[in-house]
């Protein structure tokens, strides 16, 4: 498509956790490409994450007062009704001062309100729904919007079919080469040939029950010969970086180089949140799922499941890793043909251009 040479005015809401705003931002990015005198603006919650990394990936970005709903009865569910109504308004607001050509939501608190006023605002709006199974919040939206950019089949379920294009969910760029890597990671991370390497993932900002797992297996670990290149994440660096002081174990809080991370691993163990599964299926390794079950409407089990029902990947529940883990690692580490099946399984789910197809889809919104 040949826009380049026009300029739009792009509005993008995705926060709260890094699965919705880094998409939000590679579809900036994608776009910014496209057409590089246009004028872009996020729209997150105040107080979330996205305040700050937006801001950094170079994109200005106004805040909503919302939040999600608690599980349990406290004053921050009281408080929801008012947050919501807050928040349209606000939304309202920014919506006329910026006058936005398309809107776009890749999930979290702040895009509820702030597509809900596009879409009565007749601005074409386009949602990027990365799950397996979509929160209530995209089923609203999705009466209204114009698209719906999802990395899974079957979601015609809960969305109009007509409105429904499957792209994936965008991801890292450097991960789509990383074949070529391994000898620079293994170097990158110290590591010895000749011995599996097991890369543990709980989010940026760590999952408690994989780190108290991995810090009691770690005599197991030692006697199947496995290295561990382990992201405990913010929250837990400082209880577990000791351990990286063995010569088997290498204790981060965060991994800034995720190519090479992919590139070293033999095997990975991971939560499910729906960017990592996409990254995963590009990088093609042995995976061991443990979806946080601390989630809106169980949704990591849900997209480890879509992966697990390929013969793609392996899950384990939290309430399992007690009983299963050890004898589930063992038959993994010990079958090269189960590590190679499952490798080929999950490549074939990939969708690499999912960024440049959600652009796509932007772009003829704004043709039209």
């Amino acid at each position: 498509m040949n826009c380049k040479l026009k300029t739009y005015k792009i509005i993008l809401s995705g926060g709260g956790t890094g699965g919705h705003i880094y998409p939000a931002i590679a579809i900036a990015n994608e776009l910014k490409a496209r057409f590089p005198e246009s004028e872009f603006l996020f729209v997150g919650a105040k107080d979330r994450m996205e305040m700050e990394k937006v801001p950094k990936a170079g994109y200005a970005i106004k805040g909503l007062w919302i939040s999600g709903i608690q599980r349990r009865l406290t004053l921050k569910n009281l408080m929801f009704p008012f947050k919501v109504l807050t928040s349209i308004w606000k939304a309202r607001k920014i919506i006329k001062s910026f006058k936005p050509d398309v809107a776009i939501g890749t999930g979290g608190f702040a895009s509820g309100p702030l597509l809900f006023v596009a879409a009565s605002k007749n601005i074409p709006t386009l949602i990027q729904e990365q799950n397996s199974y979509p929160g209530i919040t995209n089923k609203l939206l999705s009466k209204k919007a114009n698209k719906i950019c999802v990395a899974y089949q079957g979601l015609e379920r809960f969305f109009p079919k007509e409105k429904i294009k499957i792209t994936g969910n965008p991801v890292r760029q450097d991960l789509l080469s990383i074949a070529g890597k391994a000898a620079e990671a293994k170097k990158h991370f110290n590591l010895k040939e000749g011995k599996c390497t097991l890369l543990v993932l709980g989010g940026s900002l760590g999952a408690r029950r994989i780190n108290e797992l991995i810090e009691k297996e770690l005599d197991f670990f030692d006697v199947h010969n496995v290295e561990i290149i382990w992201q405990c994440g913010k929250l837990y660096y400082q209880q577990y970086k000791l351990y990286g002081n063995s010569k088997t174990v290498r204790v981060y809080e965060f991994l800034n180089q995720m190519d090479l991370a992919y590139a070293a691993a033999d095997i990975i163990i991971s939560r499910a949140g729906a960017s990592s599964v996409s990254e995963l299926c590009i990088v093609g390794k042995p995976v061991i799922f443990i979806p946080s079950p601390n989630v809106a409407e169980d949704h990591q089990t849900k997209n480890a499941m879509a992966v697990v029902n390929k013969e793609a990947a392996m899950i384990i529940k939290e309430e399992d890793l007690g009983a299963d883990f050890e004898n589930k690692f063992s038959q993994l580490i010990a079958s090269k043909e189960k590590q190679q099946k499952l490798s080929e399984n999950i490549k074939e789910l990939a969708l690499v251009n999912a960024t440049k197809d959600i652009a796509d889809e932007v772009e003829a919104l704004l043709k039209k």
